[in-house]
């Protein structure tokens, strides 16, 4: 049995409650790529540049290679998926995903796994974009607003669990077993997307794809001083998130002595504070507006970034650090999911590009922190803390000048077909 979530509107009643479980498990599962695909292997780094005989810095461009085949992938898929539908893109991006994972497990050096990363980016770029793009399909308004939110449970549990998967899988396996087990995730995927995940976009709601008018739908977007503030918005808080992830790890264990395992558990409770505030926020949003719940939630977050900062620059000790390092990095729960539906409350016709444009800038301006937090050099968390605390700022300031004071909630999407 097809799962068939309603079109809804404000108005509109909303899908059963198995459908919208199944609905969200399967959207969340193809947002999850990203975080499963990188922090997965992030334990096995250092067996990795062991077995394939190469240094530190060229095993760490797997990474690099995967953040680029992400944003390139989003850039084409999203517009594809506007002109020929949501599933035949998805069901390919699986399909080159598991081919990009089975090359990665047998990669026989260091440059074959940079490229085999690539491939899998490429294929793990259609279930984000897609995913995002099939929430504006299906809904509008409060309603969407609400969904995303709801698709924070399983956002936010994704980080927290693939470094101790992960870790779990290099206890009986080599780091090669790690992009098995994301192959099989795939495989699950494609085998659920293709048998339960309807096609959302109808053919009188597509779009041309030529080259000519991928490039205007961009420039129209760009030219969107509205659209382009949220995305900046939520762009720059994920820079404050990266600083955070990429940071955090030498600032908690080199700085105040933790161990490994109390980190993870630092981590892990972050984490959660994402996923609770995100579902307080689809709790809220229909008595609050989205801009004034988006407008809270990036207030918090700078207060907490300069919070973070005087807690590194006072010495305040590693309570005093934890505590606006919590506030600020649980705030993504409830800037995400608003700043998302705002930017794609007027993308109807072009959720695909708007989702791509929305995802890159998540992605670029975010991974921006993570070589700015390495400037101050190991032994301090100021460098982590003037970066979140600056993200946080930026956000703030863009979301401010950018968008406009009211905008337009309406019901965009048709009934459903």
């Amino acid at each position: 049995m097809t799962i068939a979530p309603e079109r809804v509107e404000e108005t509109v009643a909303r899908p059963s409650t198995t459908g919208r479980v199944r609905f969200v498990l399967i959207l969340g599962g193809l947002s999850a790529f990203g975080p499963l695909s990188i922090d997965m292997y992030l334990p096995a780094l250092p067996q990795m540049a062991g077995e394939l005989r190469a240094a530190d810095a060229t095993v760490q461009l797997t990474l690099s290679a995967f953040i680029i085949g992400l944003a390139i992938g989003q850039l084409i898929l999203g517009p594809l998926s506007d002109a020929i539908g949501r599933r035949k893109p998805l069901v390919a991006g699986l399909v080159l995903y598991m081919v990009g994972s089975i090359l990665c497990a047998v990669a026989p050096s260091a440059e074959l796994l940079i490229a085999a990363r690539g491939v899998q980016a490429f294929g793990a770029a259609a279930g984000i974009v897609i995913a995002r793009a099939t929430v504006r399909d299906f809904y509008s308004g409060t309603a969407m607003t609400k969904f995303f939110s709801l698709l924070m449970l399983v956002n936010g549990l994704a980080p927290i669990l693939a470094p101790i998967i992960g870790g779990q899988i290099l206890n009986w396996t080599s780091w090669r077993g790690v992009f098995v087990c994301l192959t099989v995730f795939g495989a699950i995927l494609l085998a659920v997307v293709f048998f339960l995940l309807p096609e959302p976009l109808p053919e009188e709601r597509r779009t041309p794809a030529r080259f000519g008018s991928v490039l205007r739908k961009y420039a129209t977007l760009f030219r969107d001083r509205s659209f382009l503030g949220y995305a900046l918005a939520s762009g720059l808080m994920f820079g404050s998130l990266f600083a955070y992830i990429s940071g955090s790890s030498f600032a908690l264990q080199g700085v105040y002595g933790l161990s490994p395992q109390a980190y993870s558990l630092v981590f892990g409770l972050n984490g959660i504070g994402i996923v609770l505030v995100g579902q307080l926020n689809g709790r809220i949003v229909g008595r609050f507006p989205e801009r004034t719940l988006l407008t809270v939630g990036l207030v918090i977050a700078a207060v907490a970034g300069f919070g973070v900062l005087a807690a590194a620059v006072l010495d305040l000790g590693l309570i005093g650090l934890l505590i606006p390092l919590f506030i600020l990095v649980s705030s993504i729960g409830m800037v995400a999911p608003n700043a998302s539906s705002l930017a794609l409350a007027e993308q109807a016709r072009s959720a695909g590009s708007a989702s791509a444009l929305l995802g890159v800038l998540q992605f670029v301006v975010g991974g921006l922190a993570t070589p700015v937090v390495g400037l101050g050099g190991a032994g301090t968390a100021v460098p982590m803390g003037i970066t979140m605390a600056g993200f946080g700022v930026l956000a703030l300031l863009a979301f401010g000048t950018m968008t406009r004071s009211s905008v337009t909630s309406e019901a965009l999407a048709p009934s459903q077909a």
